[in-house]
């Protein structure tokens, strides 16, 4: 038997954020059993942690949509070192995980008595292209919303921190939860452009709140994610895209701001962000984020 989690990531509040199913002891599972308890959970993602295969990491974690390997995740990275803080009782403490792709992201557990935040750091930005006039006229079809609904700030472009997003900006709080996307039309572009998930944002938020910046939703139909509540892997790329493109300013080429995501679902969470410009212009970035369990109990199969 092994021990299973579910942990919603992003939130204190339980059935709330994004749900992350956790295998903490999954040595031994071959890629076919942990493709089949994806499926079973049916989250977005659920994260399968392993020992160490080398000195130059902590623990090995791999992450599953409900159809395919993914090489990270922001809420399931999340999700796996909550689970592992609260089940061993660990101190705040910094780590490496090294991922199912071989990548290696630093992880920070903040532990202030029964609350436990879990940060990490993201790979290095890297830009991909920008999609041209008549793929972003393709996508804003398939998202449901007219041309003058898209802001005119930065282009549409794929990102990556680890796990490319197209990133999207609309004028219109209202627009971004009032889409109805295609999925088939999503999936047929995401084969195009080289991205499987499209992250939507926009920065109308002042009557959400004044601590927040963006107001998102994430679509990735061709992993079999119709729509992903509250996306690390999308944030950390937002990141970078606003700091690139001089979007939003960044005093001493820092910024850190805070996203929210996941109201459309009725899951609302909120990701905090930090975007760190190097000498070089490479763009270092990190999220956090709280969670809190929503289950706990032993798998059989």
């Amino acid at each position: 038997m092994r021990t299973l989690y579910q942990v919603d990531s992003f939130t204190t509040t339980p059935f709330t954020g994004n749900p992350a199913g956790v295998i903490l002891d999954a040595e031994g599972m071959t890629e076919g059993d942990m493709l089949a308890v994806a499926r079973e959970l049916n989250n977005s993602e659920t994260a399968f942690v392993l020992p160490a295969d080398g000195a130059d990491h902590d623990v090995r974690v791999r992450f599953f949509t409900p159809t395919t390997e993914v090489p990270t995740c922001g809420h399931a990275t999340v999700g796996a070192h909550f689970a592992r803080a609260v089940e061993y009782g660990l101190p705040s403490a910094e780590l490496v995980q090294k991922t199912g792709s071989g990548l290696r992201q630093r992880v920070e557990i903040h532990r202030d008595g029964d609350r436990v935040r879990i940060g990490m750091r993201q790979g290095a930005a890297m830009f991909g292209p920008e999609l041209d006039g008549t793929q972003v006229d393709r996508l804003l079809r398939a998202l449901g919303v007219a041309a003058g609904d898209l802001a005119d700030v930065g282009p549409v472009q794929v990102v990556s921190t680890g796990h490319s997003k197209v990133l999207v900006e609309l004028r219109a709080r209202a627009v971004v939860d009032g889409l109805r996307p295609d999925p088939a039309a999503l999936t047929a572009l995401s084969r195009e452009v080289g991205s499987n998930g499209f992250f939507v944002f926009t920065r109308d938020t002042a009557e959400a709140g004044p601590e927040l910046l963006t107001w998102a939703r994430m679509f990735a139909p061709a992993i079999g994610i119709a729509e992903d509540p509250v996306t690390g892997n999308g944030h950390g790329p937002l990141g970078a895209y606003l700091v690139h493109h001089g979007i939003v300013p960044a005093p001493d080429g820092t910024l850190a701001f805070t996203g929210r995501q996941g109201v459309a679902m009725g899951r609302p969470g909120e990701v905090a962000v930090r975007v760190e410009a190097q000498p070089d212009g490479t763009l270092l970035v990190s999220i956090q984020g709280d969670a809190v369990t929503a289950f706990r109990t032993r798998l059989d199969a």
